[in-house]
């Protein structure tokens, strides 16, 4: 096969971006074409693939991400594909940078908007934070929160990220807690409205940074109050946000930083840096 690509990174969470825009170069998107492709020894090296779709102009969105993990698994969302997504889709002129932009995805339709400091905003809705879960981790068990940011999480707040260990395999969990897979942040707080997160994808393992995932981790420590200032009203309902007025949080991944706004209504507005490196040709 032969076809073009690109290759991006937010936070150094990187993609394969492909541009199909009538879905038929692609077809169904076998799951052994993305393999390959984001094999770091065997293909381009990536956590997941971005195919690049037309939307349903009707169902209000022009464009649709179709995301795959790393091993070929579909995903609901994908917080910094996205921006990815939006800034592959600006940098080859199919859309205009001065105005907002709507995407489809498996989670619905999201609002992206270009920033005057070339980073790129989500509004990536509510989260629903649910109940505690157990998560284990080299043998040490945890209690966790589990909350839907679009595709399913377990926030682990520790007092030191190194509790997450090598991370070199998936945490454990009740698969009756996560039937479709999960996500897991260990989370340690640094401050009121500051968080440092590692954490373990499903679909790819440990990433460099994962956008619903610390959009997850502030949802949980918003919920749990830990990380509220101390004059915010606790949120009223299962949804993160829910009250309490606007807040902006800071989340350090391992590949740099991103920033979770939480408005008044309860959205969480992921903002973060999204570049392209690579353009090619696929020819293996």
């Amino acid at each position: 096969m032969t076809f073009p690509f690109a290759k991006g990174h937010g936070t150094r969470n990187d993609f394969v971006v492909l541009p199909d825009l009538d879905g038929s170069l692609h077809g169904d998107l076998h799951p052994a074409l993305v393999q390959r492709l984001c094999d770091r020894r065997g293909g381009l090296g990536a956590d997941g693939v971005l195919r690049v779709l037309r939307g349903d102009v009707d169902g209000g969105a022009h464009w649709f991400m179709d995301y795959r993990n790393a091993d070929g698994s579909v995903s609901e969302m994908c917080g910094n594909g996205l921006r990815v997504f939006a800034r592959y889709l600006a940098d080859d002129g199919l859309v205009d940078e001065a105005e907002p932009l709507a995407v489809d995805t498996r989670d619905g339709i999201k609002r992206v908007t270009f920033c005057a400091d070339r980073e790129i905003s989500v509004d990536m809705g509510r989260a629903r934070v649910g109940g505690t879960v157990r998560i284990e981790v080299e043998g040490r068990q945890y209690d966790a929160t589990s909350v839907d940011a679009g595709n399913p999480h377990a926030v682990v707040f520790v007092d030191s990220l190194d509790e997450a260990g090598s991370l070199h395999v998936a945490p454990g969990y009740q698969e009756s807690d996560f039937p479709d897979g999960v996500n897991v942040e260990f989370v340690e707080r640094r401050g009121a409205q500051l968080l440092a997160m590692r954490v373990f994808e499903r679909g790819a393992g440990e990433t460099q940074s994962c956008g619903t995932g610390a959009c997850a981790s502030v949802a949980a420590a918003a919920w749990v109050r830990e990380a509220m200032p101390a004059d915010s009203s606790p949120p009223q309902s299962p949804l993160a946000g829910g009250g309490g007025g606007s807040t902006t949080y800071t989340v350090d991944v391992l590949g740099g930083s991103l920033t979770v706004a939480r408005d008044d209504v309860g959205h969480l507005h992921l903002k973060g840096p999204a570049v392209l490196v690579a353009h090619g040709t696929w020819t293996a």
